[in-house]
C-alpha cells in the first residue's frame, strides 16, 4: 500500500509497511532501572532477561539485584553494571518485538549493541555472546581510569585536539592530548565521541568550551574505543576463537565498518576481538542501512539516544523512513515503560505490521 504525505508542501510517497530495523545502543545509554517497568509485566521481555542472568552465573545475580534496587551496591555507570545489563537489556528488547511477529529486515548496534545484534541474529549462541560479554567487562574493569565526551563537531574540526585513525590502523597518536584523546565514534555529522584519559579529556573539553563549541561527559568511567584499551585486551582474540560462529538470519550493518556485516567479518575472531578498542562508525553504518531502502527504524534499548540520531538523517527528515522508540526518551515511572512500548506496538499496527501483542 503507498501513501502520500506532504513535508514543507512537497508531496512524498511512502510504501507501506516499511520494513523494521532495529537499533540497538551500548555504553552512555544505560540509566538505572531502566526498562524495570517491564519485569514481570512483560512475559517475553522478562523471560529474555531472566535468560541473561541466569547465563552470567553469580553475577547476573548481583547485576539484577541492582538494576531493580533503589540504592545500587554498584551505580549503574560502572563498567560492571552497564555493560552486562545493555546487553540484557537490549537483547530482551528484541526478543521482544520477536515475539510479536515482526521479522527485522536489518540490526544495527552501536558498541555493545552490535554484541546484541550478532545474537539476535544468530551469529553466537546467547552462552557464547554472554561469555564474551564477561570477558569485556573483566578487561575493562582493569582500563586505566577514563571516560568519554560527546562533541558537537565534526572529527575534523577536532584535528588539532586528537589523535587516532578512522581506518581503524594506528589508534595511537595526536597532539595536544599526546595521543591520550581520540575519536571514539562518529555518530553524525556533526556528533562526535572523544575517549581517553581523565586529565586530557578534561583539557580538551577545556578548549573546546573556550571555542564556544557544545560538549558534556558520556555516562562512562571507561575509555572506550581508545588505545587506552590497547594493554587489557590483548589476548581476548584466544576467547572469541573457542566460540561457534554461524551465518546472521538477520543483515547485520556493522557499526565498525561502516556497511553490511561481511560473511569473513561474521568468523573472524580479531573483528570481534577488537570492538572494545576500535572507533563506532554509527553514522556511515547508518547512511549504508538507509541507502539500501525505506525503514521503521526502532530503537530497541533505553532512552532515544540512536532514534534522536537517525531523525538527523535526510531520509528520515524526508519522511522515506522513520525512527521510534521502545523505551521514553527519559527516565520515568513503570508505567511509563509499559506505555511507551503499547505506543510503540500501535505505530507497527499504523504502519501495517500485524503485531501479535496485547
Amino acid at each position: 500500500m503507498s501513501t502520500i504525505e506532504t513535508v514543507a508542501g512537497t508531496p512524498v510517497t511512502a510504501v507501506r509497511p516499511r520494513p523494521v530495523a532495529l537499533l540497538l545502543p551500548g555504553q552512555g545509554a544505560q540509566r538505572q532501572a531502566m526498562a524495570a517497568g517491564l519485569y514481570r509485566a512483560e512475559p517475553e521481555f522478562t523471560a529474555a532477561v531472566d535468560e541473561v542472568f541466569e547465563s552470567m552465573g553469580d553475577d547476573g545475580a548481583r547485576v539484577r539485584a541492582d538494576w531493580l534496587a533503589d540504592r545500587p551496591r554498584v551505580p549503574i555507570d560502572h563498567v560492571t553494571r552497564a555493560q552486562p545489563l545493555l546487553f540484557a537489556i537490549d537483547y530482551a528488547l528484541g526478543r521482544l518485538v520477536l515475539s510479536w511477529g515482526i521479522r527485522p529486515a536489518a540490526l544495527l548496534g552501536h558498541s555493545m549493541g552490535e554484541l546484541v545484534a550478532a545474537t539476535l541474529a544468530g551469529v553466537f549462541g546467547l552462552d557464547d555472546a554472554v561469555r564474551l560479554v564477561r570477558d569485556r567487562v573483566r578487561r575493562a574493569d582493569a582500563a586505566p581510569p577514563g571516560g568519554m565526551l560527546a562533541v558537537s563537531a565534526s572529527p575534523a574540526e577536532l584535528d588539532d585536539l586528537v589523535g587516532g585513525d578512522l581506518a581503524g590502523g594506528d589508534l595511537a597518536g595526536g597532539d595536544l592530548a599526546g595521543g591520550d584523546v581520540v575519536v571514539g565514534a562518529v555518530n553524525a555529522p556533526r556528533q562526535t565521541i572523544l575517549a581517553g584519559r581523565n586529565g586530557p579529556l578534561e583539557k580538551v573539553a577545556e578548549i573546546l568550551r573556550g571555542r564556544g563549541v557544545t560538549c558534556r561527559r558520556v555516562p562512562s568511567l571507561t575509555a572506550f574505543h581508545s588505545p587506552l584499551l590497547e594493554a587489557v585486551n590483548a589476548g581476548s582474540e584466544r576467547l572469541v576463537a573457542e566460540v561457534r560462529t554461524s551465518p546472521p538470519d538477520i543483515p547485520i550493518y556493522s557499526g565498525y565498518t561502516g556497511a553490511l556485516l561481511r560473511p569473513d567479518e561474521v568468523h573472524d575472531p580479531a573483528f570481534w576481538a577488537r570492538q572494545m578498542v576500535a572507533p563506532v562508525m554509527f553514522w556511515p553504518a547508518l547512511e549504508a542501512l538507509l541507502a539500501a531502502g525505506d525503514f521503521l527504524l526502532l530503537e530497541a534499548g533505553p532512552g532515544a539516544d540512536l532514534a534522536t540520531l537517525a531523525r538527523r538523517h535526510p531520509a528520515v527528515r524526508g519522511r522515506r523512513s522513520v525512527a521510534r522508540t521502545l523505551l521514553p526518551g527519559r527516565p520515568g515511572p513503570a508505567e511509563a515503560d509499559r506505555a511507551a512500548v503499547r505506543q510503540a506496538v500501535e505505530a507497527l499496527r499504523a504502519e501495517g505490521h500485524p503485531v501479535r501483542a496485547k
